[in-house]
């Protein structure tokens, strides 16, 4: 059989399941003929496997592609089979490019030839080329699908019945503090989180909730104050010459002592 077509950027892509039928498939502007396959058997025509699989692989671990000329002399030197190479597409230039069909055990056999990292991405890719694909109407009339199917759906159910009840505890504490009148210094809300001092301010600045200047006590950021997290109370105290001086202590409100044990547990979990 004679293949002949515009050869643009992607070759007809010819890897196939199913039954022994040729199936016309169009991509963009190009028409191809899928290749037969039989008992489940995948086959890839060659420039298929070279343009899809073998030099993006190559490329991906900054390799050089191999020339469609060069790949089918290594797939000649790998393959002891007689391979037909009667089928060929004609390039922009004019110029023709035969390729041959590959089964499984042959692609292979020629990607094992490619570097460790290839290697890898190749037996990869042609690995998921095997997994049969599963028609929904034919598995929606199969008991044993749908019977397997509602008892995953079940256990995950329950799964996450159980995550619920497990998470509760922590929720409704959450939300008691959150109701709570009053504020915390940083120091005491780190003990209520059950942080240490130094993380909880190191969380706070970078999180944009405080900042200082050179010499300085801490700062709520105005937004956080606004949003009701954060707060600031005067206090009056003695310096060290007897003198009354006004100090400025910002305080973690209950509202921002809930969002702080949130931003906590998002981090831990990062």
């Amino acid at each position: 059989m004679i293949v002949t077509q515009q050869y643009k950027d992607e070759a007809p892509s010819v890897a196939a399941f199913g039954a022994s039928d040729n199936v016309k498939s169009s991509i963009g502007n190009n028409v191809m003929n899928t290749l037969t396959t039989t008992n489940q058997v995948v086959t890839m025509s060659s420039i298929d496997f070279l343009n899809n699989i073998i030099n993006p692989a190559r490329e991906s671990a900054g390799e050089k592609p191999v020339r469609p000329a060069d790949f089918h002399a290594r797939v000649n030197d790998e393959i002891d089979d007689i391979l037909n190479y009667e089928n060929f597409v004609v390039g922009k230039t004019g110029h023709k490019t035969h390729y041959t069909t590959l089964t499984m055990e042959q692609m292979t056999l020629v990607g094992m030839r490619e570097s460790k990292a290839v290697r890898r991405s190749v037996l990869e890719k042609l690995k998921s080329l095997e997994k049969p694909s599963i028609d929904p109407m034919v598995a929606l009339n199969d008991p044993a699908f749908l019977r397997d199917a509602l008892i995953s759906y079940t256990e995950k159910v329950i799964h996450l019945e159980h995550q619920v009840e497990e998470m509760k505890p922590d929720v409704d504490a959450l939300n008691r503090i959150a109701k709570a009148e009053g504020s915390l210094c940083v120091t005491d809300a780190a003990k209520q989180l059950q942080v240490k001092p130094k993380s909880l301010f190191d969380l706070m600045s970078h999180s944009k909730w405080i900042y200082r200047r050179l010499g300085t006590a801490w700062i709520g950021y105005q937004d956080k104050i606004q949003q009701g997290l954060l707060e600031h109370k005067v206090t009056v105290v003695k310096s060290s010459t007897g003198e009354d001086k006004q100090v400025s202590q910002v305080r973690v409100t209950a509202k921002g002592l809930s969002k702080l044990a949130k931003l906590l547990s998002v981090e831990v979990a990062a």
